[in-house]
């Protein structure tokens, strides 16, 4: 019997021959990662568990990005971002990304794939659950708690159960009016938020294979929306290529076997899918963008790790190319590179920068920002009654700030229509 990508790479983590789902194992972590709001806890953790002399396992395996709430006058979130720097300056850590200096990278789940940390065939560990995006470049990569998180940080280890994987085809070509944020609706909606629970999210196809990168981790990202533990896709040219530009390490790519064991199989045909949203208040309350047209919006918002990516904002610019705004509309790039970008990248001579900001969008600095909340006076944050349309990843009561709002997730394509009509659009109508 074959293994799943999956189990490959844990049982190459677990110094094993072979792994099997259920199976509890020792694994080496390749990297850990933290941020300004689960950094300081792990760090108090760590120091208190493993005493006055505690060592990390590995300086250069540790990589922290203040990222979630930066851009702040909230002294608790400055705090934050004070311990990360002291820390970071008492153990001379050489992968912290602070905030205020060129160094700073924005949002951790993107800065670890632009700044070269996400390597085929190894294991990640974030205290994100977001932390699943890393699966993309075809490595294992998942959320854990504060209290792992110092284990890890004081070992090197952790001890794991081996997951079943669930696999996710996707046959054809991708129209040109669906995203990859499409596609993992269709599968919320599907499996629900507690289908993937504990499970490997594998995704598969010709559709797939077709997205650049940045398309690929909005699947991966959002596996946890279904309960994963990790999201996956395995390493090709691609990924390949994007590693090798911004990473000299040496690195082994996996793949399923042909007779790998699933727990469920599922497959789509890409030219029968529609536009998607998911209705307040569950990433699962899927809905085809037709059957809730024409509900008025307040605000719209592209960012995120899941939707404030390049190629988020080149859809969504295809669209606000030249045309105005109805509602209040905010761009929030994931990362510092990505803002680069916005003034680099052009449509018919014009900057995406410049396209934004012609159309009436408030560009913000990049960060987390709106998408968990954040405190009173974080940009683009939800206001009691609000009914937004976002590219963001979850859309429970008060994710984006106030209880008393409405957040649909939808594609930059989506959103982008939505905020020249002012009412939730089908980006059909606009091709």
């Amino acid at each position: 019997m074959g293994m799943t990508i999956t189990e490959k790479i844990l049982a190459k983590s677990a110094g094993k021959a072979k792994v099997e789902p259920g199976q509890n194992v020792w694994l080496n972590v390749d990297v850990l990662m933290t941020h300004d709001v689960c950094g300081p806890p792990t760090i108090d953790i760590w120091k208190r568990e493993f005493g006055d002399r505690a060592k990390i396992w590995d300086k250069q395996k540790l990589v922290i990005f203040p990222d979630h709430y930066i851009f702040t006058q909230n002294p608790q979130a400055n705090r934050n971002v004070d311990i990360l720097r002291q820390f970071a300056s008492e153990y001379n850590l050489p992968n912290y990304y602070d905030v205020g200096t060129d160094r700073y990278k924005g949002v951790c789940h993107i800065a670890l794939a632009e700044e070269g940390y996400n390597i085929p065939g190894t294991v990640l560990f974030g205290t994100d659950s977001h932390s699943c995006t890393s699966g993309a470049f075809g490595m294992f990569s998942t959320g854990v708690g504060n209290t792992d998180a110092a284990f890890i940080l004081g070992t090197g280890k952790i001890w794991e159960k081996v997951p079943e994987s669930l696999k996710f085809t996707f046959d054809g070509e991708l129209p040109n009016y669906l995203t990859a944020k499409d596609l993992i609706l269709q599968v919320l909606g599907d499996i629900t938020t507690d289908g993937g629970t504990y499970r490997a999210l594998e995704f598969n196809g010709d559709a797939v294979y077709s997205m650049e990168m940045d398309e690929r981790m909005t699947l991966t990202n959002m596996a946890i929306e279904a309960g994963a533990m990790n999201g996956i896709i395995a390493a090709d040219s691609v990924t390949d290529k994007y590693v090798k530009e911004r990473s000299q390490k040496e690195y082994e790519i996996f793949q399923s076997d042909n007779d790998a064991v699933y727990r469920s199989e599922f497959h789509y045909d890409t030219s029968k899918m529609e536009p998607l949203v998911a209705k307040p208040h569950s990433p699962d309350n899927k809905d085809t963008v037709r059957n809730v047209e024409g509900t008025k919006l307040t605000k719209c918002y592209i960012g995120s790790c899941t939707g404030g990516k390049l190629s988020d904002f080149k859809s969504a610019a295809k669209f606000l190319f030249g045309n105005e705004v109805n509602v209040p509309t905010f761009v929030v790039p994931a990362s510092t590179y990505v803002a680069q970008q916005l003034e680099i990248e052009t449509i018919s001579g014009v900057s995406l920068k410049s396209i934004f900001e012609n159309a009436g969008c408030v560009i913000a600095e990049s960060s987390c920002a709106a998408c968990l909340g954040g405190p009173m006076d974080t940009v683009g944050r939800a206001i009691d009654g609000e009914v937004i349309i976002s590219t963001t990843n979850r859309n429970f009561p008060g994710r984006m700030g106030s209880k008393k709002s409405e957040v649909y997730l939808a594609s930059p394509l989506t959103v982008a229509v939505s905020a020249l009509t002012g009412v939730i659009t089908d980006p059909r109508n606009f091709l």
